[in-house]
């Protein structure tokens, strides 16, 4: 395939274009099966932009809830997939590859009008802290990657993730398929133009992945979490270190590290 950049792509689902509700990304609803469409579909038009671009080899990681939600069939053939459960590494291999996608993805918890706004749990985590500033899923993805010299070339998802993304990481592409309304509401581009406009970031974010830094954060990396019910705070394992009845801290050598140390 070339000597291009190898591509790695998170997929997560709230962020998809056609989305903008909780009972799409509930397996258990009755629009999760569209929702499941719609997800494949952004992944395709994002493969097919990095190819565009120039991509040498892209791996796409289906990661919302349990990893179980694209479309085996309907994938295009020129990427590798990883489906299910990724135990050793939120994003395996990451190391080898020279770029990072996050597809779909959703602004951090508490963010104003954002659709489905949280941060990995709607249920049980509220407000997170990396290093003392409010972060969600894309800095400690963005990190993840960034701890392994990998830089984040691209977030697709509302307005809100977008800006969230862009105040992160300076000079990060951006596709911005809807506009959050409400946490359960969005002003939605149509499918043939957001897959354009995927398609389109994906080849520029490609072709630019030497000109986007990584994202480091601070060493050690300190994650400050505030849970959304009293009680629930791991007092019980030596790396926890408690701040108040739902506030609790933890500290790692790595994004990844850390990370863990709050699951």
């Amino acid at each position: 395939m070339g000597h291009g950049p190898s591509i790695f792509v998170m997929v997560d689902m709230e962020g998809i274009s056609g989305v903008c509700n909780s009972a799409q990304v509930d397996s258990t609803q009755s629009g999760y099966a569209a929702a499941q469409r719609f997800m494949t579909w952004d992944t395709n038009a994002c493969v097919a932009g990095c190819f565009d671009g120039g991509a040498s080899r892209v791996v796409v990681r289906d990661a919302h809830g349990g990893g179980l939600n694209m479309l085996w069939d309907e994938f295009d053939g020129r990427a590798e997939y990883i489906q299910g459960r990724t135990a050793r590494q939120r994003m395996p291999a990451i190391e080898t590859f020279d770029g990072l996608i996050l597809l779909g993805y959703h602004a951090m918890a508490g963010t104003v009008e954002a659709v489905l706004e949280h941060t990995m749990t709607s249920k049980h985590w509220q407000n997170l802290r990396i290093n003392g500033r409010p972060s969600g899923e894309v800095a400690i993805d963005a990190g993840i990657a960034g701890d392994s010299g990998v830089p984040t070339i691209l977030v697709t998802g509302d307005d809100k993730v977008c800006a969230e993304a862009r105040a992160l990481i300076p000079g990060i592409e951006t596709a911005e398929v809807k506009k959050g309304l409400d946490c359960q509401g969005a002003q939605m581009l149509a499918r043939e133009a957001a897959h354009a406009l995927i398609r389109q970031a994906a080849e520029k974010a490609v072709r630019r992945c030497g000109q986007i830094k990584p994202f480091v954060a601070d060493k050690p990396v300190k994650i400050t979490l505030e849970v959304v019910s009293r009680g629930v705070v791991p007092v019980n394992r030596d790396w926890v270190r408690p701040i108040d009845g739902r506030t609790f801290e933890v500290t790692g050598d790595t994004m990844e590290q850390a990370f863990r140390r709050l699951l």
